[in-house]
């Protein structure tokens, strides 16, 4: 299906996304994964979180990147391990002690809820990561800035989910360049930490650095100016796709709103 006008533009510029997930419109797979991530965090007990967990799972096996979903996930392991530790040792008014260890007593109570936790925060990271595995921030930040979202907040946004490759890529051109001068940024764990001052010092001058290149490559592009900047293409969208986010979007609603006035309370 071709875009209106598409015989005027280059295919680079068309780049229409394939796929029964990948093709829903930006703006409608990022509600999707609004409604995930507020679903698992405000149903509480098991319930919120494994139903998400599920819905992801089988979103994940329909867009086909179950595997490019794991690193995701195991970047999860210190909030997860500092959660079960914190929770299942501390938890406050938790009596039924698994077994003393000392001065330490983890308990039942502290360790459910620390599973629970868990499966949240799994939930938050699987959910943002399906967001951006199957939506180039591009088209994302296009399909918002056309429905009406601030040039300033679309920035914004696009600058935080940016952020964390820009940095992973800053820091190996930094380590690259830093080998290249012969210092020995490999080996055992104080070689490493010996190597972290070099590296941080060139990363937060080159973020500076770039920051003061992107304001001014924004400015010569007009970016304050008042007009409405045209769009080259239009994302694919359909009276199904905005029924759905209407519908996510009240159902989230409505979902906080039961849990809040404990209507929820039956759910294990």
């Amino acid at each position: 299906m071709k875009a209106p006008g598409s015989d005027a533009l280059p295919a680079f510029v068309l780049r229409l996304p394939h796929g029964a997930y990948r093709s829903l419109n930006p703006t409608t797979k990022a509600v999707i994964a609004f409604a995930e991530a507020a679903v698992a965090f405000a149903v509480r007990g098991w319930t919120g979180p494994i139903a998400v967990l599920v819905v992801l799972a089988l979103t994940a096996l329909v867009a086909g990147i179950g595997r490019r979903m794991v690193p995701f996930a195991l970047a999860t392991i210190p909030l997860v391990i500092s959660i079960l530790l914190v929770n299942t040792l501390l938890y406050p008014g938790a009596t039924d002690v698994i077994v003393r260890v000392g001065p330490l007593a983890p308990t039942w109570s502290g360790l459910a809820a620390a599973l629970q936790a868990t499966l949240r925060v799994i939930a938050f990271a699987l959910s943002a990561a399906i967001l951006g595995l199957t939506t180039p921030t591009d088209d994302l930040l296009s399909d918002l800035e056309r429905r009406g979202l601030g040039r300033r907040a679309t920035f914004v946004i696009g600058s935080a989910i940016r952020m964390v490759p820009r940095m992973r890529e800053r820091a190996g051109e930094i380590t690259d360049s830093q080998r290249a001068r012969a210092m020995d940024t490999e080996g055992g764990l104080l070689r490493r930490m010996r190597g972290v001052l070099p590296l941080a010092g060139p990363m937060v001058l080159g973020g500076l650095t770039e920051v003061e290149e992107q304001t001014m490559a924004l400015e010569a592009r007009a970016f304050s100016a008042p007009a409405r900047r045209t769009t080259l293409r239009r994302l694919q969208d359909s009276g199904a796709q905005r029924g759905l986010r209407w519908v996510l979007f009240l159902g989230t609603l409505a979902a906080i709103a039961a849990e809040v006035t404990g209507h929820l309370a039956l759910l294990p």
